[in-house]
Order: structure tokens, then C-alpha cells, then sequence
């Protein structure tokens, strides 16, 4: 066991249920069938986020008042959101996973106390293995797979952790913070810890309604199922996790960037001038992608003639017709584009990440979001020849709005980058229109990237 481990031990292990009125119909849908867009994740690995919020309180405060507060929101908030308390399972008579509650099932919440300094664990720069003991892991096996586990790590007389795992065939990175969200209103407004239901307002309120969701193109959902049973099959039904990254190295640094609204301006204009396309309107999303990329690209010289940039795009807004926000689910689409090396590691690599990146959006404009959707399975697995990059996270969910009635986050980290080697995109903090980046690195490409991205804005 690493030394930083050695500090923390183990309080609580305990189960949350959902707290139910059995006298009245459940407020939520019981049983859910995967989609399309939730085949794709089946064998991902889960998604995980950490929630650092500062905290002078005592101890006794923590154990006698936060923590039953939390544990009883969390149940009060399960209500509305039965689903993620079940199992993604694979019945013999289903052609496909289903998502299942039933009554008794509970989510996983263990309480730790840590030794560890709060200030380096939350702070822009730390060691990426020494936030690992603050993730829970979700329990997965070929027959059964839980969608959601929750740790809450204290870290005497400064603060504490929120630590959220979630399966991603259950929920995309729209849906997971819509949960937080609404566990942190139901935190805060529950202040009768005898209550036993808390509606939520309208901009909260989970929508499971798996029919809103067609298959246009008719077969994809069959097309995804035979995939998934011809891989490691035949008829391969397993609900197993799959690992697609190689072992971390031992001295990956996790770190956090930040581009000011001043420095996306000025990106913004720099691209306007240099694109050899006339585009009126650069998003803040196309910008900071395109200049992350072309950093990483050059800080890492990757010994490949091929760079693949992956990027999801949200379908709620995109589908005909659109659908609600509040859908609870996977409904996020792909985008890859293939770039030369050469032209990313060379001086105008931003502007061509930037054209690429634009031509891609551009396109899901042109012939629509699920163009091509029949193969998307198929696309993940072959054309990936090359060194892969891709985002996670989105400034649009607005992490640091959630709030359990002690301020809001001093630190999102979103750590199942580490492995997968994505950087992640969020709000900035300060809530100044700013974009916080996240990316883990060997130190020694850290440090290059770190030179390049601050030269590269005082160079524009």
C-alpha cells in the first residue's frame, strides 16, 4: 500500500436506500431498457468525479450533523431517481440489458477519515494517485452491474470530499451532475431530517421516458447488441467492465489550467484572422479544444504520423424533435477527426486544430446528429491507428454550482481521466466565463505542456 494511503481509514460502510411511500406510486420508472446511445458504454469504465469542500467545523459537527444530513438527502433524492439505485442486468429472455429496480436494492456510501493534507489534494497540482483513495468503486460482475456508489472522505478541521462513481451505460456527464445537483437542493432544503419526500423544482426534475429516444435508423440498437455479443463471444452477454487503458504511470501529475475570458478573446480573434475559412462566430468550446490539443500534441511529439481527436457532442437539443434536458440517460454522440501529426506539432497548429475541429461540427449541422449512427460500435474499434486524444466533462454542466450548504466546491476533479488520458473541460470557478482544464501527465510532459500553454497566450 502506497504511503498516502497509509493515512485515511475506513468509518462507515453502509448501503443507502431510496426512502419510498409504499402508499403511493413510485415517482419514478422501476425498470428501463438500454438504448442505443447506452449500448455504446456497456464495458466502459466508469465515470468518476471528486467534490472537495473546505470545512473548519468540528469533527462532532461532521459526524452528528453534516454526515446524517447527507445520507438522508441522498435517500430522500434516490426517490426520484430509482433507476440508478437498481442493476443493469442481461435476462435470458431479453434481447437486451435492462436496467432493474427492485425493492431492497441500495447504493453503495462509505465514510472515510483521512490524514492526508486537504490543501495539496484539492489544490491545481497534486500527485494523481494520491486522490485515488477518495473514489468508490462500483460493484460489476459478468451477471449484474451497479450504477452508482458514493464515498464521503472527512478530512478533519478542513474539509471534505464528495467521491461519485457512475456507470456510464446509466448516465452520460449531463445526467450524473443533474443528480448531484439535485442531491445537493434536496441537502439544503431538508432541514426536518423527518421528512420523507422533497419534490424537486422543474429544472431538476429527472425525465426517464426511454421512448423519447427513437431509432430513426431502424436496427441500430440490434446492430450495437450483435457487436457487443460477437466481442470476446460468442454470444458474450457479459456486463464485465472492460479496462481499454494501459497501467498508469507512478509519477503522473494531475494538474489544472485555466484560460481567462481575456485569453479566449484573444484566441478567438487570432483564429478569425489565420483560418483560411470565414467563420463569423469561434465558440469558446472550439477554441479551448483546439489549443489544448495543439499543446499537447507539441508537448508530447508523439511518434505517429496520425492524431485522433475524439469529442462528444449532446443530441438532447439535437434529436428531431428535440427532447428535455432533464432526460436521465446516455444521449451524447462521438465526433472523430483524424489530423496529420505534422500539422499540429508545426507553428500554425492551433489554426489547424481549430479548422478541423470547426469542420467537424460544421458537418453534424449539415447532415445531421446521428448521421452514421449504425456504425459508431464499429467505428471505435477499427480507424484508431494513431495517437488518441479526447475531452471529457463540459463547461455547460456547472460543477461548481453544487452546493451542500457549505459553499461551493474549492475543487472539481474529475479523475477517470487519469487513466483514459482525456482532458477534462468545466466552468471556472470563479465564475467568470472562464474554462478550467484538467489533464494528467508524466511530470516531465506536464512541464513542457505547462511552458507551451503559457508562452502560446503570451505570444497571441
Amino acid at each position: 500500500m502506497a504511503q498516502h494511503e497509509e493515512s485515511f481509514k475506513v468509518v462507515q460502510n453502509c448501503n443507502i436506500e431510496p426512502l419510498i411511500d409504499t402508499t403511493k406510486p413510485f415517482p419514478s420508472p422501476t425498470s428501463l431498457p438500454l438504448t442505443f446511445f447506452d449500448l455504446l458504454w456497456l464495458r466502459f469504465p466508469p465515470v468518476e468525479r471528486l467534490f472537495f469542500y473546505e470545512l473548519t467545523n468540528s469533527t462532532t459537527f461532521f459526524y452528528e450533523t453534516l454526515l446524517p444530513n447527507l445520507k438522508h438527502s441522498l435517500s430522500l433524492t434516490l426517490q426520484h431517481f430509482l433507476p440508478l439505485v437498481g442493476n443493469i442486468t442481461w435476462p435470458s429472455d431479453s434481447s437486451k440489458p435492462i436496467i432493474n429496480y427492485v425493492k431492497g436494492d441500495s447504493i453503495s456510501f462509505n465514510v472515510v477519515e483521512s490524514k492526508a493534507s486537504f490543501k495539496d489534494l484539492s489544490s491545481h497540482h497534486c500527485e494523481a494517485s494520491k486522490r485515488h483513495h477518495l473514489i468508490p468503486l462500483l460493484k460489476n460482475s459478468h451477471e449484474k452491474a451497479s450504477l452508482l456508489a458514493i464515498q464521503v472522505t472527512l478530512f478533519p478541521n478542513n474539509g471534505f470530499c464528495i467521491g461519485i462513481t457512475t456507470h456510464h451505460a446509466a448516465l452520460d456527464g449531463k445526467s450524473s451532475t443533474t443528480f448531484m445537483k439535485s442531491w445537493s437542493y434536496v441537502a439544503c432544503s431538508n432541514s426536518n431530517l423527518d421528512s420523507s419526500f422533497l419534490s424537486l423544482p422543474e429544472n431538476l426534475t429527472p425525465l426517464f421516458d426511454r421512448s423519447l429516444i427513437e431509432d430513426h435508423h431502424s436496427g441500430i440498437s440490434e446492430a450495437y447488441v450483435d457487436a457487443l455479443m460477437k466481442h470476446g463471444g460468442p454470444n458474450n452477454r457479459s456486463l464485465k467492465i472492460m479496462n481499454f487503458s494501459s497501467p498508469m504511470k507512478h509519477d503522473v501529475v494531475k494538474s489544472l489550467f485555466e484560460l481567462t475570458p481575456s485569453n479566449i478573446q484573444k484566441l478567438k480573434e487570432h483564429g478569425k484572422n489565420d483560418m483560411k475559412m470565414n467563420v463569423i462566430n469561434l465558440s469558446t468550446f472550439l477554441v479551448t479544444s483546439a489549443y489544448v490539443l495543439a499543446c499537447l500534441v507539441k508537448a508530447q511529439q508523439p511518434k505517429v504520423e496520425k492524431v485522433i481527436f475524439i469529442f462528444a457532442i449532446d443530441c438532447r437539443s439535437r434529436l428531431d424533435p428535440s427532447i428535455s434536458t432533464m432526460y436521465i440517460g446516455n444521449c451524447i454522440a462521438g465526433k472523430k477527426i483524424v489530423f496529420e501529426t505534422k500539422n499540429l506539432v508545426g507553428k500554425n497548429g492551433f489554426v489547424n486544430a481549430l479548422e478541423g475541429i470547426n469542420k467537424a461540427l460544421n458537418s453534424v449541422k449539415d447532415v445531421g446528429v446521428l448521421n452514421g449512427a449504425e456504425n459508431w460500435v464499429s467505428n471505435m474499434s477499427s480507424g484508431m491507428e494513431g495517437k488518441i486524444y479526447s475531452i471529457a466533462g463540459s463547461p455547460r454542466f456547472e460543477f461548481y454550482s453544487i452546493d451542500f450548504g457549505f459553499g461551493k466546491p474549492k475543487k472539481v476533479d474529475m479523475t477517470s481521466t487519469d487513466k483514459s488520458g482525456a482532458f477534462s473541460l468545466s466552468e471556472s470557478r470563479n465564475n467568470n466565463g472562464g474554462i478550467e482544464i484538467g489533464l494528467a501527465l508524466s511530470k516531465e510532459e506536464m512541464e513542457a505542456f505547462s511552458t507551451l500553454f503559457v508562452q502560446g497566450l503570451e505570444s497571441i
